[in-house]
């Protein structure tokens, strides 16, 4: 049985998200604020779009992994040489487990995407990546990679250090979930095939 066309990750709808994604992705390339990045809100808006469950986490996930490529090409060898040390890898696992939640979160603003319904899972999943993230830092927390509140002041004092990075956490996710949800709801007005509630 051949698979309905909105199915199919090379038909116009699942080609548009994809692209948006990973175009959305690449841009921590530019400067920026510390974690002032797309990471979850591609995540969400690839859980909110893509018929495919199993789409809708790999592709984030994978314009994510390209990115890091690109920023490691960009970087030179001090970029990946943080992932030879066991206390960055469980970090950057950490992260990208942080992508592939957020993608089946994003699976319950499907066909109920509304600014509300955006914004609140924008913030969600900016706790979430807080939350798990800063955690990993701490449990694998040595002098020599982490900050000194994650050494020796436990895991309270840790949240409390990393606070100043979460406000642009949440700023960056909320100014990439408005350009990709925004920027879809204007491409679905103009394009017929895109208007299902998911492609």
């Amino acid at each position: 049985m051949n698979r309905p066309a909105s199915e199919s990750l090379l038909a116009p709808g699942p080609l548009v998200l994809a692209g948006m994604i990973f175009v959305a992705a690449l841009t921590r390339l530019l400067p920026h604020p510390p974690n002032f990045s797309p990471v979850e809100a591609v995540a969400l808006f690839g859980g909110a779009y893509f018929a495919s469950r199993a789409a809708a986490i790999a592709v984030p996930l994978m314009a994510m992994f390209i990115s890091d490529l690109a920023l490691g090409a960009m970087l030179g060898g001090t970029y990946f040489e943080h992932f030879t040390s066991p206390a960055y890898l469980a970090t950057w696992l950490t992260v990208y487990a942080c992508v592939a939640l957020s993608a089946v979160l994003g699976f319950g603003l499907r066909g109920r995407v509304s600014g509300a319904r955006v914004l609140g899972f924008s913030l969600i999943g900016s706790v979430l990546f807080f939350v798990l993230t800063n955690f990993a830092v701490w449990a694998t927390a040595t002098p020599m990679t982490a900050h000194p509140a994650c050494v020796s002041g436990g895991l309270l004092p840790c949240y409390a250090a990393a606070l100043p990075f979460f406000q642009w956490t949440v700023l960056g996710t909320l100014f990439y979930a408005a350009l990709l949800f925004g920027g879809f709801a204007l491409l679905r007005q103009r394009v017929p095939s895109l208007r299902a509630q998911t492609v």
